[in-house]
């Protein structure tokens, strides 16, 4: 039996990993019995069925479980990383990561009341349309600032100084390579097949734009989205709260699963989720898990497999998807063309 075949079977005997894909087969069916008719929002353009975003939603596992798999065979020679050693002792971990969700929580319900103030939408931590595009609506420039600053300074900032202050150094906040040209060759591979599998699968409408629209729409798509999605992200979650997981559950596989149901949570109130009656409900969540725990999942073991969290930014987050498909997407929200 190969080193791969008895770490894969240990892998697949983990409570957390049996419990998370029962969940996700039960997800995936939930879908088909509370929506046969077709779901009660709309993420994009077009209607989507049932069996659509199903299999949108097993594509969004499969490619980052390929990616992890890839991350492994790059970074097998490197040095283990013990994220758990750049976490305080358990007790002071379990009150750290119990304050900053409930932290979380606060700052999402602020910025729902704070964005349906400004205009329609609650100020989520994607931007309305993102990968998806708007539906008949327009992004007003000022809406889209104040998103920006909101999340910047909830989730990123306020954090990161708090945190900072209480004496965490670069390197505990997993800020800091320890091999900049092993982080650069895998940040490169990630990047290479994660863009070449959403241009090739998802939208190919960047190669559409004139050359003045991608002056205007690369720099706009990459700055706006870093600022209000990447940094706030990479921060809150997997800068903080990815070693206070590594610290509680003494297992990478749980760490990488919490990491990814994180991410799922922290979209909560996504432009088109819907909470208006308790099966649109339930769907909204059923799908942000069956949209985000996999792409979730491959930022925390990038991060967990090189200490840097700046490594999932690179090779997945700022450029793919947020300028391959947002660009257009963010052209078109401000009717910028």
């Amino acid at each position: 039996m190969t080193t791969e075949t008895r770490a894969a079977r240990g892998l697949l005997r983990q409570r957390s990993v049996q419990i998370t894909a029962v969940l996700w087969v039960l997800a995936s069916a939930a879908v088909f019995l509370l929506a046969p008719d077709g779901l009660p929002f709309q993420r994009g353009h077009h209607p989507e069925t049932a069996s659509g975003a199903v299999i949108s939603g097993q594509i969004n596992l499969v490619v980052p479980l390929i990616l992890v798999a890839v991350t492994f065979a790059i970074t097998r020679r490197r040095p283990r990383i013990d994220l758990a050693q750049r976490s305080p002792e358990p007790a002071v971990a379990r009150r750290e990561t119990f304050t900053l969700i409930a932290y979380g929580v606060l700052v999402s319900l602020g910025g729902l009341a704070v964005g349906k103030l400004a205009g329609e939408h609650a100020y989520s931590l994607h931007l309305p349309g993102t990968i998806y595009g708007l539906h008949g609506q327009t992004l007003h420039a000022g809406w889209v600032i104040g998103w920006v600053a909101y999340n910047l300074v909830g989730f990123a900032v306020v954090p990161y100084l708090v945190f900072r202050r209480r004496g965490y150094t670069s390197t505990q906040l997993s800020l800091r390579s320890s091999d900049r040209r092993g982080d650069a060759i895998l940040i490169a591979v990630i990047l290479a097949i994660e863009s070449l599998a959403e241009l090739g699968g998802l939208s190919s409408a960047i190669f559409d734009l004139s050359p003045r629209e991608l002056m205007i729409g690369i720099p706009l798509a990459f700055t706006v989205n870093f600022l209000g999605t990447v940094l706030p992200i990479m921060i809150f979650i997997y800068a903080i709260l990815l070693p206070r997981f590594a610290r509680l559950t003494g297992s990478p596989a749980t760490t990488a699963i919490l990491g990814g149901v994180a991410y799922a949570v922290i979209h909560v109130f996504e432009s088109w989720a819907v909470y208006d009656t308790a099966d649109a409900a339930l769907l909204s969540v059923i799908l942000l898990f069956l949209q985000y725990l996999g792409p979730g999942i491959i930022k925390a073991v990038l991060t967990q497999r090189t200490g840097n969290a700046w490594v999932h930014v690179w090779a997945y987050h700022a450029i793919a998807p947020h300028v391959t498909l947002d660009t257009v997407n963010l052209l078109d929200s401000l009717r910028l063309r």
